[in-house]
């Protein structure tokens, strides 16, 4: 019998979540709070597939499986079920701490709770729960589909099991894990792109630099693929914005403090390719 997966959030990460795992051979719920926005997420998770059978990544018979295996609801009573549910909804603590509080009554025993966050410490959320050790971060990348990378976090409590759970799990829907075994706001991946996305922009706002001289000497100089300000763009102002002062308000460490650039681009809705604007015009 296939193993029972809940996602939590149908946006950009939580359907990638569900989409790759559905092709795993999970039987996949995909909750969120509106029927509008699991339309939007089924609707990006099957031009997905399209293009992956398109290019002959993916039989087309094997893309209609995956979806049936897709169910979607708006009542997170459909988790109780679950063997694993990652939550993906967006980085506020509250919001994060009252999804697992509730779960936390529904969910079987022995059911692993994972959030998708990037920088909020899995210690705080898992302490809205009764089950901290089955409590664990899953932090994979954007587009979930084409990303290799998934950060497992162990939170002060989390236990062994559920970390080799968890990555069992993730390893099974095909990504490569690295461990963070202690629980700092960031974790390593950003903490690293936080740290560097921060001062590019300070040197961008300071007129020391325009922002595609920043992103080249980052290609050319150091063999990045991608430069921190066009990454920016790509992982959304917003988004990264959140993240960095998720990590300030934790460490006080004034690397990680943003500039007011990005706080007025913020401001202003220029937020990167899906704004279509941002450090760079889309």
């Amino acid at each position: 019998m296939a193993k029972k997966l809940a996602v939590i959030g149908a946006g950009l990460m939580g359907s990638g979540i569900a989409q790759v795992s559905a092709q795993a051979g999970w039987d996949v719920v995909l909750r969120d709070v509106t029927d509008e926005a699991l339309r939007r997420g089924t609707d990006g998770i099957r031009a997905s597939y399209e293009k992956f059978v398109s290019k002959g990544k993916l039989d087309a018979a094997e893309a209609e499986q995956a979806l049936a295996r897709i169910t979607t609801t708006t009542d997170l009573d459909a988790a109780a079920d679950a063997d694993v549910v990652v939550e993906a909804v967006f980085e506020r603590i509250d919001v994060k701490r009252e999804i697992f509080r509730t779960l936390d009554g529904l969910v079987k025993d022995d059911t692993i709770l994972a959030s998708n966050t990037s920088a909020i410490p899995i210690t705080k959320i898992a302490a809205a729960t009764e089950r901290p050790e089955r409590v664990v971060g899953t932090h994979f990348f954007s587009p979930v589909p084409m990303m290799q990378l998934c950060e497992l976090v162990r939170g002060y409590k989390t236990s062994d099991e559920t970390l080799a759970t968890a990555r069992e799990f993730a390893e099974g829907v095909g990504k490569t894990c690295i461990v963070v075994n202690r629980d700092v706001a960031g974790f390593v991946t950003t903490r690293l792109i936080s740290a560097l996305v921060v001062e590019a922009a300070k040197l961008y706002e300071s007129g020391v630099a325009t922002a595609e001289d920043i992103d080249i000497a980052c290609k050319l100089g150091f063999g990045h693929a991608m430069g921190p300000l066009a990454t920016a763009d790509l992982t959304g102002v917003d988004i990264l914005l959140h993240a960095t002062d998720n990590i300030y308000t934790e460490s006080q460490d004034e690397k990680f403090a943003p500039p007011e650039i990005m706080r007025r681009m913020v401001d202003a809705g220029d937020i990167g390719r899906k704004s279509g604007g941002g450090f760079y015009r889309y």
